[in-house]
């Protein structure tokens, strides 16, 4: 990824890029308010790189279209027929910068050079041409880059997976050098928690590269892992703004602060996710290591694995236990059970549980910590099982019903509906009317 950073050029006036989400696109009054944005930045001075998502509902409306006939995974015409949204998105775009006077240009992940690793439905990114966008920006035009997609060693379309055109759009700013990059959303930026469920979430003015990176895997929505990644191994300044409003939103950058971190606030958000599903692998011949096959499985399945455990040489069974993603669970079922079979072992997964996480810094330098969640879990009533602690995540399993009842408990318990002193009183808000955040 150093390659896009390294290469990169930098055009003669400031480039600003801005990402659009489908619900930001979702009806045709949508795309003209964004438009209108893109225009007024523009009239800033600078130049401005518009990367979209395809329209709300767009995706999982071509995804049941192939279900329809027939086709369940990723594939090379899948990924032709997803790519359409994106597109579609694109060209309305630019044909609605055109009709309010703003020179615009719209360009397929092809066009705007974005070259991918072979993987259809999950490819990366491996570099980016970028020479038809950097034209289109000196010629005074808007370029509007499809996102989520590109192209593989072969010319074919390659989607880019879950948070795809947010990665595309922090690819793009680091090889464009933009100032920044705008993720133009429905929420007013980075939650302490989701607001969906916890009115008392605060909206937070700034967040550690690294800390977004651990929030987004342990559930955060707002922003893709992926993307937080990139930015941070790119020097990209990501922006997470309301499209709705004026507010300033939260910059995800790292910050020097003025205070030693033994009295900075360690705890920054709780996060949640649902999308968890608890595996259980057990062999009774304690003369078989199974770890090997177990996670080959879960590789070739590009398969998230967290919260690893198992059993020492010295125990009389193997087991092994760790989570991943309840989405990902049939993909990967069959074959697990295949590898444990063959030894005499099983495989157990429990769909019905919830990872909850609190995300901040140097948390292992206070075991207090994790004796204050589970202590506060406890006094709850909330039953755990699983934990994992780092110095930026102490995560627990939880019973699927208690997740939110475990968000709630340890939010209080860390303090986090008060503000910093040194927050501005303004970038609260209240979670009202939002459909998504953290």
């Amino acid at each position: 990824m150093a390659y896009l950073f390294e290469r990169a050029v930098k055009t003669t006036v400031d480039v600003l890029v801005q990402k659009y989400g489908g619900t930001s696109l979702q009806t045709l009054d949508c795309v003209r308010h964004a438009a209108l944005r893109v225009a007024e930045a523009r009239r800033s001075g600078v130049s401005v790189a518009v990367v979209v998502s395809a329209r709300g509902g767009r995706t999982d409306d071509l995804l049941q279209l192939a279900a329809d006939v027939g086709a369940a995974s990723p594939s090379r015409e899948l990924d032709q027929l997803l790519a359409v949204g994106e597109c579609e998105s694109a060209a309305l775009m630019a044909l609605t910068l055109n009709g309010l006077g703003v020179p615009a240009i719209s360009l397929t992940g092809h066009q705007a050079g974005i070259q991918t690793t072979d993987r259809h439905g999950d490819a990366l990114i491996s570099r980016i041409g970028a020479g038809r966008v950097r034209a289109a920006l000196e010629g005074g035009n808007v370029a509007v880059v499809t996102g989520f997609q590109g192209v593989d060693h072969a010319g074919d379309i390659v989607t880019l997976g879950r948070g795809g055109s947010d990665t595309s759009a922090v690819a793009l700013a680091a090889r464009l050098r933009a100032v920044a990059c705008d993720i133009f959303t429905d929420v007013d930026g980075v939650f302490s928690a989701d607001p969906r469920i916890l009115p008392a979430a605060r909206c937070l003015p700034w967040v550690q590269p690294g800390v977004m990176a651990e929030m987004a895997f342990a559930g955060a929505r707002v922003l893709h892992t992926r993307c937080i990644e990139l930015a941070a191994m790119e020097g990209v300044e990501v922006r997470v703004r309301n499209v709705a409003s004026q507010a300033p939103g939260t910059t995800i950058v790292d910050r020097p602060d003025d205070r030693p971190l033994e009295t900075r606030k360690a705890v920054v958000a709780v996060t949640h996710d649902t999308d968890v599903a608890r595996v259980l692998v057990h062999c009774r011949d304690i003369r078989r290591d199974l770890a090997p096959e177990v996670f080959e499985v879960l590789a070739k399945q590009g398969t998230v694995v967290d919260l690893v455990a198992r059993s020492g040489p010295y125990e009389n069974e193997f087991r092994m236990g760790f989570t991943i993603r309840r989405s990902q669970a049939d993909s990967v079922r069959t074959a697990l059970h295949n590898v444990a079979a063959a030894f005499g072992g099983g495989v157990h997964l429990d769909e019905n549980v919830g990872k909850v996480s609190v995300v901040g810094m140097g948390l292992l330098s206070r075991p207090e910590y994790t004796a204050r969640l589970m202590s506060a879990l406890a006094a709850a009533g909330i039953p755990t099982s699983w934990i994992s602690t780092s110095q930026m995540r102490l995560s627990v399993i939880v019973p699927r019903e208690f997740t939110v009842d475990a968000v709630e408990t340890l939010h209080r318990a860390f303090h986090l509906d008060r503000h910093e002193p040194h927050e501005p009183m303004d970038v609260t808000s209240t979670a009202s009317g939002r459909s998504a955040a953290i």
